[in-house]
């Protein structure tokens, strides 16, 4: 379960123990194990809780973002969803259409929407 990978990753990139994160929400140390185990969900309170002690998105934890670096892996830029990086790719298969959409995404983008109605 992707929510549980993130939680753990996060928790172990943070240096944090089960126990230490459990006692930030006020939950059991079992109730993270079971989160990151993808045997417990966390209610909306904790989940949101869980976001802000990461500091990250809920919308990070469920999968549907995903972090944008820097090159070299030093700063944290923003985040794009899966929607976003599916529109993506599936432009990347039309590479002439692509290559103008990079050039004038404006106008190109209005040239779609025009021919779509």
């Amino acid at each position: 379960m992707l929510i549980g990978k993130r939680i753990k990753d996060l928790r172990i990139e943070k240096g944090m123990s089960q126990q230490d994160l459990g006692d930030l929400v006020g939950v059991t140390k079992v109730s993270i194990c079971g989160y990151e185990n993808g045997t417990r969900t966390p209610s909306l309170e904790t989940f949101d809780l869980l976001a802000d002690i990461f500091g990250t998105t809920t919308d990070y934890l469920l999968g549907r973002e995903v972090p944008i670096v820097s090159e070299d892996n030093s700063e944290f830029i923003g985040a794009i969803s899966k929607d976003d990086i599916d529109i993506i790719q599936e432009f990347r298969h039309y590479p002439n259409l692509y290559g103008k959409l990079i050039k004038d995404v404006k106008r190109y983008v209005s040239l779609i929407n025009k021919k779509m109605r």
